[in-house]
This record gives structure tokens, sequence and C-alpha cells, in this order.
């Protein structure tokens, strides 16, 4: 209920909305207290941006999940659960379990030795400046205009959903309300303490993460124990419209005889429930699963200074190891609360998510465009795309699509090889309209944007990233739990944009500014010029923010995921090979980090566009390695390459953590031998 006045609507709150307002507001206080409270006192460069190098394990295994998870896991990765891919999608958390433990032995060692401060700074010691400086500008500029952009995003979406826009006190909550507010809450705590404000802070929202996916699992299990036969009888029919699983009716008997949420779930989506699909599917290959997954997941969990950082400030490699490896098996618990909660948001919630798909905002205003373009087309250059499930719902729909984008892109429709379904067709028209718009070429294209083709948002059967805010609207309760829950994921947006502006201003004030700008700065200097950064890039990512809204970037995880492809292939590359190669030369370098961007493009743009991404980065990194094996063999070093100890830190490797860093490889190894679906061939 709620009294209109000239400031707005004013909500009248019940009893249990007060309890979750008071639970969500005291979270958000607490974190921004502790995080500003646990690093008074903090002085110099290396207090500020590496915490004193005095962080325990247990800050940061904490911390490594709080900057890791994100509104992309609780609503992308759950929506992917909730649509074919189902717990395939568990490898980016299970594959990153196995690579944080190869980092905490294999590169968290080279690292702390060498006394850096920046990931990029390994560089200049192993090859040149040049590579040192090239590495930091594309890592800053990624951080601030894509990664931290894309964090506040999801975030304000999220919050700006749930509220469904509304008007409180004057107070529109919306995308940049909500970016805003995102932004000033992160700076706050990350202006005045650095990198161990980050720690303390994520200590807690790190718990909270863990905390509120287990409570949202178990309001998800009971609903579906209890779910209504009307309602198993549905989710059974959409099982069978979105993968074409048949559920025998003597499994159907079964479910509607059980009130066990876990039997149900586990019949229901048998199916989904596999960790391997097909060579050619578009989101996880198996062949991506074999190479090209393990690109991004080295390159994020042991070459990014966002991730790192923490891992940077450990106060011994003991210390650090066993950080990564607690890290590592939260890791393991993260599909748990995330990709199962997904999974049961489908059988209960298809409905609405199908709704959700329709919608104004969302089918809605893509079909009122095409149809008004198709009757007038007024010289716009706009094409469209649709999913499977779309398709299935709205065949003449699609075959109209399909036309169309032919007709305007004059693509003789008869030459696209026909296999029954208007979706593949439709990429293959889409593939060819790629291959025009990156014809234009980079400068052409900027002057030229009249002759550029437009992609419209693609047209879905479900909204399937309405998942996991279904169940809180749903199943969660009020009076504490909803609280609690708004609060967790509002602490994972924030811990993770604190942790990438933390990052961006220590690369920029210790690569750039102290290396290239003021040689002879002072400590007080470099922390004031840390700050200023943070400011800076929070001001940059909350304005660049609600411009990810617009259909052309096809979504948040895509972004971010489509961007790193053109530059981590080459910066893992030149890491991998300058550890294993002593007589790499300097040349190798600039060589690896120069190479990715193109390649990548002329892959994405010209030569293979409907390849799956990890599949493109996979290509990409092997054509690097290669080309510089041929540096090596041609210009190798004149004296092998050794590594000069910088640090005064205890570097005695911790053997608990190696044990149970082997455990956990061993649980990996368990849950894809349960998982693995032995029915399927690998490539047909």
């Amino acid at each position: 209920m709620e009294m209109f006045t000239l400031f707005g609507a004013v909500p009248v709150l019940t009893v249990a909305a007060v309890i979750d307002l008071v639970i969500f507001l005291g979270f958000i206080v607490a974190v921004v207290a502790v995080g500003i409270g646990m690093s008074r006192g903090a002085k110099g460069s290396e207090s500020y941006f590496l915490a004193g190098r005095g962080l325990g394990w247990c800050l940061i295994g904490f911390s490594l999940i709080a900057a890791n998870i994100s509104t992309e896991q609780f609503v992308g990765m759950s929506g992917s659960a909730a649509n074919y891919v189902g717990l395939a999608i568990a490898s980016y958390e299970w594959i990153a379990a196995v690579t944080l433990i190869f980092v905490g032995f294999v590169f968290l060692p080279q690292f702390l030795k060498a006394g850096i401060y920046t990931i990029p700074e390994f560089l200049e010691k192993r090859y040149n400046r040049f590579s040192r400086t090239f590495m930091s500008i594309i890592m800053m500029v990624t951080f601030v205009t894509v990664n931290a952009t894309a964090v506040v995003y999801s975030g304000a979406k999220v919050y700006s959903t749930f509220f469904d826009n509304q008007i409180y006190f004057g107070v529109p909550l919306n995308i940049v309300t909500f970016s805003w507010l995102i932004g000033i809450l992160a700076a706050t705590y990350v202006f005045f303490g650095g990198l161990k404000a980050c720690a303390w802070a994520d200590l807690l929202q790190g718990s909270a993460l863990i905390v509120g996916g287990a409570i949202v699992l178990v309001f998800a299990m009971q609903a579906l124990g209890k779910a209504e036969p009307e309602t198993i009888d549905k989710a059974v029919q959409t099982i069978a419209i979105q993968s074409d699983k048949i559920i025998t009716e003597a499994d159907v008997a079964k479910i509607k005889e059980s009130s066990s949420g876990n039997e149900r779930f586990r019949i229901l989506n048998a199916h989904k429930l596999r960790m391997n699909l097909p060579w050619n599917d578009g989101v996880l290959p198996i062949t991506a699963l074999m190479l090209g997954l393990w690109i991004p997941n080295i390159y994020y969990w042991g070459l990014n200074q966002y991730i790192m950082q923490r891992t940077l400030g450990s106060k011994s490699l003991a210390e650090g190891q066993k950080g990564i490896v607690f890290a590592a098996f939260m890791k393991l618990i993260v599909p748990f609360i995330v990709v199962f909660p997904g999974l049961i948001a489908f059988n209960l919630f298809s409905g609405e998510m199908r709704t959700s798909a329709d919608s104004r905002e969302n089918n809605g205003e893509v079909i009122a465009k095409f149809d008004s373009i198709r009757n007038n087309p007024n010289g716009q250059k706009s094409v469209f795309s649709f999913d499977a499930d779309y398709e299935r719902f709205a065949p003449e729909k699609t075959k109209q699509i399909v036309l169309f984008n032919a007709a305007v892109a004059k693509i003789d429709i008869s030459n696209i090889a026909n296999d029954g379904s208007l979706l593949e067709q439709n990429k293959k028209i889409l593939g060819e309209v790629s291959k025009m718009n990156a014809s234009l070429g980079v400068f052409n294209g900027m002057f030229n944007e009249k002759d550029k083709f437009v992609f419209e948002k693609q047209l879905m059967g479900y909204d399937y990233d309405a998942a996991f805010p279904l169940l809180m609207s749903n199943l969660v309760p009020q009076g504490g739990f909803r609280g609690f829950m708004l609060a967790a994921m509002l602490g994972a947006v924030i811990s993770s944009l604190a942790s990438m502006l933390n990052a961006a201003s220590t690369i920029f004030t210790m690569d750039i500014y102290k290396q290239h700008l003021h040689r002879g700065a002072s400590d007080w200097t470099l922390v004031l010029t840390g700050r200023v950064c943070v400011v800076v890039f929070t001001v940059t990512s909350c304005l660049i923010a609600p411009v990810l809204s617009s259909p052309e970037f096809k979504g948040v995880f895509h972004f971010i995921q489509e961007f790193q492809g053109f530059i981590s292939p080459g910066i893992l590359a030149v890491f991998i090979f300058g550890f294993l190669s002593k007589r790499a030369p300097g040349a190798c370098g600039p060589t690896a980090l120069i190479m990715s961007p193109l390649i990548y493009g002329l892959l994405k743009f010209w030569v293979a566009p409907d390849m799956a991404f990890l599949d493109r980065m996979a290509i990409t990194f092997g054509s690097i390695i290669v080309v510089l094996i041929a540096i090596r063999i041609r210009f190798p070093r004149s004296t092998p390459y050794e590594p000069v100890a910088k640090t005064n830190i205890e570097m005695k490797t911790s053997r608990g953590a190696l044990v149970c860093g082997i455990v956990v490889l061993i649980l990996v190894a368990l849950l894809y031998y349960h998982f693995w679906d032995y029915t399927t061939p690998m490539f047909n």
C-alpha cells in the first residue's frame, strides 16, 4: 500500500518489511564500517595497495570468493542452468577450483618471490618495459570500462527490476540511481582503506553469499517438494517443449507420489544434470571444456590483478596458498547454491519466465520495432535474432524474420544450407552480416554508422535471467530472510566493484604514474594518486553502466566474455611461455600482447563469427604459442632468465595446503565422474 505525494510514492511498510529494511541497511552499514575501521592506521603505498603484505588465509579465501561472485553468477549462471545448458555451466566454477590450485603452487611463488605490486610489473622483469606498460594500459582500461561497468550495470539492473523502477520519496529507483548507489558505496571504503578495507569487507560479504545462496536453495527444494500435481504436469510439459525430453508416465507418477523435493528435482532435471555438451554447442562445447575454458580461467585466477592482488598482499607464501585452497573448496559449493536453484526455478516458474520474455520490455519492444521497420523500412539497417525456444513458440514470426534479414542484407537465402532449422539459417545470415560490418573497418565504421547493420535485442522464448529473481520474490519470505538476501546480493556487487577499483588504481599508480609520470613520487603522493583514481574510475563506470542496456551488447555476460577474449589469450601465452622457456627473448612479450586482439578479432569478425568464443580463444592462444616458439628458436636470449628474489616474506610452501589442494582435485574429478553423461558421444 502506498501514499502518493508531491515527493513520489511513500511506502507504508509492514512489520516484516521493516525488519527486512533494517537488516538490509544494517548489513550495508556494517560492511562499510568494518572496511574502513579495520584499515585505519594504514600508511604508505604498500599498506594501501597491498594491505601491508599482512593478509591471512581466511581473509584471502573469503575475499577471493567475494571479489569473484556477483550478480553475474546469481542471475547469469542461474539463468543458464534454467536453460538447456543445465549443470554444465558449473564447469566455470569447478574448473576454477582446479585452476586455483595450479595458481597457488605454480604462479604465486613466482610472483611473491619477485616482490611485485602488480601482475604487469612481472613482465618488465621477465621481458621488457614496453610489455609492462602495454599490459598495464589494456588491463586498466578493461577493468574500468568493461569489468567494473558490467558489474555496476548488472547490479543496478537486478535492483531496479526488483523495485519495478518505481519512484520513492521523489527518487526514481532505476538503473541510473542504483548505478550511483553501488558506485558510491564501493568507492567509499576503497578510498579510505585500499586493499585491507576490501579484504575485511569481503569477509562479511563472502560469508553472506554462501549463507544466502544456501537459504535460497533450501526454500526452493521445499517449494518443489510441496508443488501441486498441476505444477508438476506443467513442468513435465515444459521440459518436453524445451528439450524434447519425455518423462515417462511411471516417473511422473513417482514424482506426484513423492513429497521429497530432492527426489522430484532429480527426476525432473535428470537430462540437465550432466557436465558434457556436444562439440557443436554454442555455449560450452566439449572442445571448450577440454581446452578453451582453461584459458579464461587461468588468466582470470592467476593473471588478473583484481583477483591476484589479495594474494600478493599475503603475509607469507603459506598463508597465500592456504587462502587459495580455501577459496577453491568454496568454488565446489557455488554450483549447488546458484545452479541448482536455477534448475528448480524453471520447474516451478517456467510460465512466469515465458510471460516475462513476451513482456513489453523484452520481446514486446523488439516485435514492435520489427513490424514497424518491415512495413516502413525508411532505410533502417536492423537485423533480428531469436533463440531456439522462440522458434518453437512463434514459427511464423521467425520465418518472417529470416526472410527479412536476408532481404535487408541482400543475401540469397537459396545459398544457405536448409537443414530444417530457421534458427540455423538465421545464424548463417547474421554471420554474413557480421562480416559486412567488419569489412567497413574500425575507423571507416566509426564515421559511417549509417552503413553498419544494427543487431537488435534477441527474441527469446523464456526470460531465463529471471530465474533467481523469481525465486527471491516468490519463495524467500519477508521478515528477515529477504532483507538478508538483498543485502548479500548487493554486497556481492559492491565487493566485486571495490576490488576492480582498487586494482585499476594500483595499476595506474604503480605502473603508469610512478614509472612514467613521477618516478620520484613519495609514498604520500602515491596513495593520494590511488585515491584520486578510485574517484575518477567510479564516476567513469557509473556514467557508462546504463549504456549496457543497449541491445548491441547482447547481455552482460556476453559483453564481458567477448571483450576478455581479445586480451586474455595473449596475456596467458606470454606468462606461460616466460615461465617455461628461460631463453625466450624480450620480443616475445610485445608480440603476444599485440597478436592476441588481432587474431581473435580476425576470427570473430571475418573467419568464424558463429564459433563459440571459448574455441576462438583456444585457437588464438595456440597460434600465439606457435609464433613465440618460432621467435625463441630464431632469436634466443644469450643467457637464461633467472628471477631475482626481492621480498622479505616467508617463502616456505604449506604442506597442509598442498594436501588439501589434492583433496580438492580429487573431489572435482569425482563430481565430473558422477555428473558425466556417458550415453552421449563427445563428437558426432
